[in-house]
């Protein structure tokens, strides 16, 4: 069985993994453990020692396998032993007609749900009205940084629009910086570098900025100004998944909005 460990001669990754060579030397043994994560029966037992052996991306995952950890249960172990999260394919499909519900009911606030790429997943009809109809864009730039950085309407139609692009760029860069291997966001940069010449500068100056809360004022050609406030949510059922919602500031600004839905 597991010795005692130490706090002051193991540091909290490896304590964790040690807890978890316990929970399995308790259910299984640890020869059968040992054979179920496919490793030496002695390395094992060095484990169970609380010996200082750094466990790799390989073991824990087999450690999981053979305790049948669940995703999330996988996910946070990895956490704890000071291991990168591992890619998990998430079906957005089957998302999609649950986050079109949400965002109808937040009408009159714009609201647009972005996918891992930025790509435009699914709107309500106070976007598509006030902002643009993303399913009039073409399939390959029915993107948040090809709209913009290349839509003239909108750029026209926004008052400050150099801030608004370069806060998104700089949220993108930062994106783009945990996913340096990611061929669609290489893909993205590359087009977009050769499509707009701000995107090329802005780039090079290597932004970097997460979200911060902020105001847009829309030009619309119908019913004005429109002062709309920001803000994002991160979706704990599909964190791959990003809620953007643009609130009326004012009455004024709501009923503007309001006024294009009864149209």
């Amino acid at each position: 069985m597991l010795r005692t460990i130490r706090g002051a001669s193991a540091d909290a990754p490896q304590r964790a993994v040690l807890q978890l060579i316990a929970r399995a030397s308790a259910v299984l043994g640890s020869a059968e453990s040992a054979l179920l994560a496919g490793v030496r029966h002695t390395w094992y037992t060095w484990l169970e020692q609380g010996r200082k052996i750094v466990a790799s991306s390989q073991v824990v995952d087999a450690l999981a396998r053979a305790l049948r950890l669940d995703a999330v249960e996988r996910r946070h172990l990895r956490t704890l032993a000071g291991l990168s999260d591992p890619t998990v394919e998430r079906d957005v499909t089957e998302a999609i007609s649950r986050m079109q519900r949400l965002v109808d009911s937040m009408s009159p606030s714009l609201v647009v749900v972005h996918d891992s790429y930025f790509d435009f997943v699914v709107w309500n009809e106070a976007f598509r009205r006030i902002r643009t109809d993303p399913a009039e864009l073409a399939p390959d730039r029915r993107n948040l940084l090809w709209w913009m950085f290349t839509d003239e309407r909108n750029r026209a139609a926004m008052r400050e629009w150099e801030r608004a692009a370069r806060a998104v760029l700089s949220q993108f860069r930062a994106v783009v910086g945990r996913r340096r291997d990611d061929a669609r966001l290489a893909a993205i940069v590359a087009g977009l570098s050769e499509a707009s010449p701000e995107f090329r500068t802005w780039w090079s100056e290597y932004p970097v900025r997460d979200f911060r809360p902020a105001a847009i004022v829309i030009e619309h050609p119908e019913a004005g100004p429109i002062e709309l406030a920001l803000y994002q949510l991160r979706l704990v059922e599909n964190p791959d998944l990003l809620l953007v919602a643009q609130l009326p500031v004012t009455e004024a600004d709501r009923v503007r909005v309001a006024g294009q839905l009864d149209s």
